[in-house]
């Protein structure tokens, strides 16, 4: 079912039943019957010819078309075409799949008159040689009013001495195309309006406003209250339906409430406004109650484009090593594992650094994560996970990768599938093909905070995909503590304001050769928060920041 505005009205019921009204074209010729006593002669081939028909002829084989079509006669008006196979199964479908209870067919305007009083749903205008206009009127059952289109007959000369119609999907309708098709859909009204989980009207947020028609469509609508329409869709689905007659209109819709939070909203607004110096760099902002999945936030600077913060498609950078850590945690390190820091490493050739020069060979696991150092992740990761691993862990844990239903559109997250080491290496400190967004990313912080992953919901009551598995109590707890000493002596320890009971971590992602994203993921309570901000270098620098202000306020 798909959320739409009606327009105009009526009701689907019935078959279609003989048209009237086309009497302005005559069909002429004999009366074809054989003589008594003589032997029928064979009937040559009919075929198209080179050139078109005169208009006697165009005129009586559009007539006879549209009387076999208004008759419900498929087969009959199908052998009127150059294509009678094409014609018949178009024109079957259409019968059943629109059903009006009756079909009628009238001269269309002439080009010059059509210009001058447009019609409802006007075709290309009719002056090529062998083109005929009509008008067609379609009546349902319970309807108030008819609905109307105009069209075109493009008309073929047939070696028999006839005029047939040149078939295409557009002699339905003249917005039919191939890869499409016309049937009567459901469609329910928008909310009237959009509010929080308070009750709290949601207008006026920046990041909100080009969403709106698709936060007002998100909620469901109770069978009864459903309308219909005549639409033509897409068949692959990567388009819109076009609505071109509201048979049934719905009923209005109360306000949605959202599961955001008005005072969060705000504060992201703000947030991200701040740290993408008014619109200058785009950024992006998400919050997520970690004890529900609920989307407590989301803003995007600039607000008027891509809503990155659902559809953000880029490399992360080291908030990714959140899913590394669980992964070396679970194959038997531990946060005082000793494992070195080296200034630089090389991975089948590939070499890779850190953000700092130096080597400190004393590292244990968590130095290396508060520090976010990309040489011990790649060394250890390498010597110690498969290949697979990390998509593998990413997917089964924190559902990055499922198909999360949020109630707008999401990418949710590709961590590709790999063989190779040196791929491999990349992705374990979010580099290489990896892609997410801050959505998935402040859901991974709100799996560490409640140790379950809960999908990331925007509409209460949603269904939510279950991850395959929880992580162990052991391994759960020696990662909040590796989170937690980031933000007292890690990387995070930087960003002022900070609260100390923070579980956090940054991220610097390199992309293109460009100056780095600043990531930024952290959770505080019943309160997960991540951001991204381009081109701002480190994590600590602008995405933090931006997270801060949120993870101030809390979720009460």
């Amino acid at each position: 079912m798909r959320k739409s505005v009606g327009v105009g009205i009526a009701v689907v019921c019935g078959a279609a039943v003989a048209g009237a009204g086309y009497a302005a074209y005559g069909l002429t010729g004999g009366s074809g019957a054989t003589p008594s006593g003589s032997r029928p002669a064979a009937t040559p081939p009919r075929t198209v010819l080179a050139t078109p028909p005169t208009a006697a002829q165009a005129s009586a084989g559009a007539k006879a078309f549209l009387d076999a079509w208004a008759s419900g006669d498929p087969q009959q008006a199908a052998a009127l075409t150059d294509d009678p196979t094409a014609a018949a199964t178009a024109i079957a479908a259409f019968q059943d799949k629109v059903k009006p209870s009756s079909l009628a067919f009238a001269p269309g305007e002439s080009p010059a008159v059509a210009s001058a009083s447009p019609s409802p749903q006007a075709s290309p205008a009719a002056d090529q040689p062998g083109a005929v206009p009509f008008r067609a009127t379609a009546q349902f059952a319970q309807a108030t009013g008819p609905w109307q289109w105009n069209g075109t007959l493009d008309m073929e000369a047939m070696s028999d001495g006839t005029a047939a119609v040149h078939w295409a999907p557009s002699v339905i309708n003249p917005q039919l195309k191939p890869g499409t098709s016309i049937s009567v859909q459901p469609v329910a009204a928008p909310a009237t309006g959009v509010v929080d989980r308070n009750g709290k009207s949601l207008a006026g947020f920046p990041s909100l406003a080009p969403l709106m028609g698709q936060l007002k469509a998100a909620g469901p609508t109770p069978p009864g209250d459903t309308g219909s329409a005549v639409e033509i869709t897409d068949d692959s689905g990567k388009s819109d339906p076009v609505t071109l007659f509201a048979v049934t209109q719905p009923k209005p819709q109360p306000a949605l409430k959202l599961t955001l939070d008005a005072t969060l909203q705000a504060a992201a607004e703000s947030a991200v406004q701040q740290q993408s110096q008014g619109g200058t760099r785009p950024a992006s902002l998400v919050a997520v109650e970690p004890s529900t999945g609920n989307i407590l936030a989301f803003a995007d600077s600039p607000s008027n484009g891509l809503n990155r913060a659902f559809l953000g498609a880029t490399a992360p950078g080291s908030t990714m090593k959140v899913v590394t850590a669980t992964a070396l945690l679970e194959a038997g390190d531990t946060p005082d594992t000793t494992v070195a820091c080296p200034s630089q490493t090389t991975v089948t050739g590939l070499p890779l650094h850190n953000d700092f020069t130096d080597a400190r060979p004393d590292y244990k696991l968590q130095d290396d994560f508060a520090q976010s150092c990309n040489t011990a992740f790649i060394n250890e990761s390498t010597r110690l996970l498969k290949p697979p691993t990390l998509p593998s862990v990413a997917k089964d844990v924190f559902g990055l990768g499922l198909v999360w239903k949020t109630g707008i559109p999401s990418f949710d997250t590709s961590i590709p599938l790999t063989t190779d080491t040196a791929s491999a290496a990349t992705e374990y400190i979010g580099q290489g093909k990896v892609q997410t967004n801050p959505l998935a990313m402040a859901s991974v912080a709100a799996t560490v905070a409640s140790g379950t992953f809960r999908q990331p919901i925007l509409v209460p009551g949603l269904p939510q995909v279950q991850a395959a598995r929880q992580l162990s109590a052991n391994v759960l707890t020696e990662l909040r503590s590796m989170m937690n000493y980031t933000t007292h002596t890690g990387t995070a320890s930087a960003i002022p304001g900070i609260p100390g009971d923070v579980g956090s971590k940054t991220g610097t992602a390199e992309v293109d050769g460009k100056t780095a994203n600043s990531w930024f993921t952290a959770y505080r309570g019943n309160l997960a928060v991540a951001c991204e901000v381009e081109g701002a270098d480190f994590g600590a620098q602008s995405a933090g920041p931006a997270a801060v202000q949120l993870l101030k306020i809390g979720n009460n």
